[in-house]
């Protein structure tokens, strides 16, 4: 039976970063990826948004990483030619009620380390956008936008510089610890079934996270429950209405009235929010609708027939209780007993902007094992 010291299943964003990061480390690190090419899943599929760090519930997990996450992620496209824009942000408000919860982001945003926003009136606003009509706007000059393959891209060659290895069409189909060690079974090109053992598992497999986690739970009687939130995306043909982000807040965020440009130029509007019971990437052409009435608070010109059904993208969630916001969820041998043993469960927005601080957290944890005082393991409440 083949032996690795390392395996990080899932080739995305931040199962890339998490082998760039323990090769680096001088670990011996193999990527398992069931689809025939990286990032093919959530990582390819979203707005490719660099995100500022200050949304976020103060002291989640998510709010810890994302804005170090931002900062990084900056130097690193920099570093290694990663074509990225820091396009800034328009936080929208279009009634009284929204002007009050973008003061309160605002007033909250220094305990994030945020301390470029700008606050706009209407007039502001307008003069830089002309399209837009709304009472006031939060301004974020540090959020941005990133090729998201040219990143995996960068992260990977990285991983491989270091002595990563990768195996696409790879599937796990189950798990077990044998003494000191961890025996991974797979299904690979041709159904081919293998195993091979580790001493470090990290299970980064994003939408199929938690199926895999099932074969580790170790001590714990049950996983969290995870839920399929689907973006869907409308392009806007011609050109764009807008030239920077533009994000209103409630309903009219979830019906897809987000406005996003990619870093070739081209303009759409979304994701909205659906929970899907399966994995299905059409988009629904009688969405339109919706997303042009919301779309209409903002943009009164809009036209309906510009919009076009584009791509949607689908995020793991950790359900939350009545009362609190999901966050980010890192099952360790702290959580569930079981050594060598990592799941990231619920890893969706912002993963992205945050993969590379996401990566140095998680080998943090990994070269600290036996110390469960570790103040950033997560529990698995």
């Amino acid at each position: 039976m083949d032996h690795v010291d390392c395996i990080v299943v899932g080739a995305g964003v931040i199962g890339l970063a998490l082998a760039r990061a323990l090769a680096q480390a001088g670990r011996e690190v193999i990527i398992l990826e069931s689809n025939e090419r990286f990032g093919a899943e959530t990582s390819a599929r979203n707005n490719e948004v660099i995100h500022a760090g200050f949304l976020y519930p103060f002291g989640t997990l998510k709010a810890r990483l994302c804005r170090a996450g931002a900062i990084a992620l900056y130097r690193y496209c920099v570093d290694r030619g990663v074509t990225h824009r820091r396009i800034g942000k328009l936080m929208i408000a279009t009634s009284e009620t929204e002007c009050e919860i973008l003061l309160q982001f605002a007033a909250a945003a220094a305990q994030y380390g945020v301390d470029d926003l700008v606050w706009l009136d209407a007039a502001q606003a307008r003069r830089i956008e002309p399209n837009l009509h709304c009472i006031g706007a939060l301004q974020s000059p540090s959020t941005g936008i990133v090729d998201a393959h040219a990143l995996m891209l960068a992260l990977l060659s990285d991983a491989e510089t270091g002595g990563a290895s990768i195996a696409y069409r790879t599937r796990v189909t189950s798990g077990r610890h044998a003494g000191e060690r961890i025996v991974v079974e797979t299904i690979g090109p041709g159904q081919t079934a293998h195993a091979l053992t580790c001493h470090t598992l990290i299970n980064a497999a994003g939408l199929g996270a938690r199926d895999i986690a099932t074969h580790f739970r170790g001590r714990l009687s049950e996983l969290p429950e995870i839920i399929l939130a689907k973006g869907n995306f409308f392009s806007y043909s011609g050109s764009p209405p807008f030239q920077t982000l533009i994000v209103p807040v409630g309903e009219t965020l979830s019906g897809g009235g987000a406005f996003t440009i990619d870093t070739g130029g081209r303009g759409k509007f979304g994701g909205d929010m659906e929970i899907a019971a399966r994995v299905d990437y059409t988009v629904d052409s009688e969405r339109r609708g919706q997303f042009a009435a919301c779309i209409r608070r903002y943009f009164p010109d809009v036209e309906f027939s510009r919009l076009q059904p584009d791509y949607s993208g689908i995020r793991p969630c950790v359900r939350g209780s009545a009362r609190t916001l999901p966050d980010w969820l890192v099952l360790s041998p702290w959580t569930h007993g079981l050594p060598g043993t990592f799941h990231l469960l619920g890893f969706d927005t912002p993963g992205l902007t945050s993969c590379l601080a996401i990566a140095d957290h998680i080998v943090r944890l990994v070269i600290t094992e036996g110390e469960p005082t570790c103040p950033l393991t997560a529990s698995a409440k």
